[in-house]
């Protein structure tokens, strides 16, 4: 949606101060046993740092998110050996509890898998899933009762390089989705660099190795693929990505890409509407941080924090980046660095962060931001700190500035661990957004939001990702979102369209696209066809 000639008043006017934001971690007692394992042997090999991706979807449509998880695998091989490496399906009872129903699935996989990503691509109703990976990446029809059918050979999916993350998106408006795969660095066991003194090795800068292009797929309408990576001009550009993430950054009609790259600049596609992208990440002033610094971008999230009808940009990094926040300025395409403004670089710079997302969590109307956080794990050595780290959540308290208040977000959370990959989705169906977070080498943590006095909330299922939503309240105040299942880093959320409403219990309109529903209440999930 382009900005209205009404434009909101940000500040405190928009809606009284939030609830206090908290969570409880309930993994074990909802029956999540899952544990992320690298298989690291001392080897330092790369790929042990980069695992491991979490997709929340609804993969039997009962109205209640699941969980499905990426594993490692032995080292050289890249196969599994036993259980404790195979990917892992977890289905929702609606009722608190989950149960591993990976055997049943078709899922458990074969190779070193990094990121899932979900979507319909047949348009059958039914989620599909993605798997990138290490050499290898896996598409995997729904074919409903719980099963999945590996269909990548048939499909035309192509790829044998290690894919980082990837996501689902309509580049063309034809009404099926298309994937995007997000492609690292170039990578194999005989030639792995070694960094460090023979006593003292390190895993090594991304510098040492080569970087890779991305992938674009178009969607047949047959359940096949076309690659068009260097038709679209997405393969003219090398890289070494990490997050991907869509919005119409421009309000021209079509969802654009944009790509959170590792120790170089970053890509922002712009999507030229005739099947091409331009890359304009310096131009758009999203490419570096404000003082000209690439940073190793990670996790991203495009979305609007200040209610203006633009997507902006937040993207984590190591530590010493700080973690960078670029608000859409919209007249001729530009970014403004906002990082420092809103009180976010500083209070992430001593932080590395991974997986990241950017949703109301108190209900108050503005968006806020949760990362998951780490450290490297060798880097301990170096920096005198040990790689564990908290999470980090900011709330958002009035559009242009961001608070820290993880220290309030309850014990559980402040438990440091190796966070990775996180994924977003109201488990519980009580109107609150959770958390699922993966560690390195360590169990999976669930946060439960029971943050209390939080506002009324609205939810809209659309039919297609990229569908661009506009809450109109009773007072006139606007509020914007979009559909998209790529969030953060190698991680995949739900798809439904959140808005918090603060005391609203009423919303005046919903429109996307062209269609209004009107005089909405609150408190439930509005499905849009």
């Amino acid at each position: 949606m382009r900005r209205s000639a009404t434009i909101i008043a940000l500040g405190a006017t928009l809606f009284q101060a939030s609830a206090q934001i908290r969570f409880e971690e309930v993994a074990q007692k909802a029956g999540l046993q899952f544990r992320l394992n690298n298989a690291a042997s001392g080897q330092f090999r790369q790929i042990e740092l980069m695992l491991g991706g979490v997709a929340a979807f609804d993969f039997d449509n009962d109205g209640c998110t699941d969980l499905f998880f990426t594993n490692g695998a032995a080292i050289p091989s890249l196969r599994k050996t036993g259980p404790e490496f195979f990917n892992r399906l977890y289905k929702n009872h609606c009722d608190g509890t989950f149960t591993d129903v990976t055997a049943k699935s078709g899922l458990a996989g074969e190779g070193y898998s990094m990121a899932a990503a979900t979507g319909d691509y047949d348009n059958d109703g039914l989620p599909d899933l993605f798997v990138a990976g290490v050499n290898g990446n896996k598409l995997y029809r729904n074919r409903g009762n719980g099963v999945f059918e590996d269909v990548t050979v048939k499909a035309g999916i192509t790829g044998n390089v290690w894919s980082v993350s990837a996501g689902w998106f309509d580049y063309d408006n034809d009404g099926w989705p298309d994937l995007f795969v997000s492609n690292y660095v170039a990578w194999d066991t005989a030639n792995e660099p070694k960094c460090g003194a023979p006593d003292a090795r390190i895993y090594c800068h991304p510098n040492q190795y080569r970087g890779l292009p991305n992938q674009l797929f178009h969607n047949n309408h047959d359940g096949t693929f076309t690659d068009v990576s260097k038709a679209s001009g997405i393969a003219a550009q090398i890289g070494k990505g990490m997050g991907v993430a869509f919005a119409d950054f421009d309000g021209d009609g079509f969802t654009d890409v944009f790509v959170a790259n590792d120790s170089i600049r970053n890509f922002l596609f712009r999507n030229q509407g005739d099947g091409t992208f331009q890359e304009i990440g310096i131009e758009a002033g999203v490419a570096f941080r404000d003082d000209g610094a690439t940073i190793a971008g990670m996790g991203v999230d495009f979305r609007d924090f200040d209610n203006d009808g633009l997507p902006d940009l937040t993207v984590s990094g190591m530590i010493n980046d700080g973690f960078l926040l670029f608000r859409n300025l919209g007249k001729r395409r530009l970014f403004e660095d906002f990082g420092q403004r809103s009180g976010l670089l500083i209070g992430t710079r001593q932080q590395t962060g991974w997986s990241l997302g950017m949703f109301d969590f108190d209900n108050d109307g503005f968006k806020d931001l949760f990362f998951a956080n780490s450290h490297f794990p060798a880097l301990q050595r170096y920096l005198g700190r040990d790689s564990a780290l908290s999470n980090q959540v900011f709330r958002n308290t009035d559009g242009r500035h961001f608070q820290d208040v993880s220290v309030t977000a309850g014990p559980d959370f402040q438990k440091a661990a190796l966070h990775h990959g996180a994924a977003f989705a109201d488990f519980d169906n009580d109107g609150r957004m959770d958390v699922v977070v993966t560690t390195l080498e360590g169990p999976v943590k669930l946060f439960h939001n029971t943050t209390p006095n939080a506002g009324h909330w609205l939810a809209v299922k659309t039919r297609h990702l990229g569908a661009t939503v506009r809450v109109t309240l009773n007072d006139g105040r606007v509020l914007y979102n979009h559909s998209t299942t790529a969030v953060g880093y190698a991680s995949s959320s739900e798809p439904l369209v959140r808005f918090g409403l603060g005391k609203d219990q009423t919303v005046k309109s919903i429109e996307v696209g062209k269609q209004v529903l009107s005089n909405v209440k609150a408190d439930r999930i509005v499905e849009v066809r």
